[in-house]
């Protein structure tokens, strides 16, 4: 609630002083960054989770992609994509696809987001 509006600094004292963090404690408070324009807060908490042993799961990598996107954090983007299957087992989804084509496409790479698009295992969808 706090970071959805605006107010990260309150989300990441209450996330602080949690007793016991999940997944999804983890992915809100990385989301709560994402939407708010901190990429580089968003990594490292979501480098924190990792280090923490959370497992991420399919919603965090969204989060992670998402504010490499708004970020233009390109090469932090596709490492944390190709790492996702990699490092963790999960599969990319539409949604996850989506983010690497509009994090290459406002990047200006339209030639890397169309190869992305066409290389998806699966059928894109109108947000691809």
């Amino acid at each position: 609630m706090y970071a959805k509006c605006g107010c990260t600094e309150d989300a990441r004292e209450l996330f602080d002083n949690m007793s016991e963090r999940d997944v999804v404690s983890w992915s809100a408070m990385i989301a709560g960054y994402a939407q708010n324009g901190l990429a580089q807060e968003a990594l490292a908490l979501f480098e924190q989770m990792q280090r923490e042993g959370m497992k991420p799961d399919e919603v965090t990598y969204i989060s992670v992609l998402s504010a490499c996107a708004h970020s233009g954090l390109v090469d932090q983007g596709c490492y944390v994509f190709d790492s996702m299957c990699k490092n963790h087992g999960v599969t990319p989804t539409k949604e996850h696809y989506a983010c690497m084509v509009d994090l290459l496409g406002r990047a200006g790479f339209l030639a890397d987001a169309e190869l992305v698009i066409n290389k998806m295992p699966i059928q894109p969808n109108s947000v691809v």
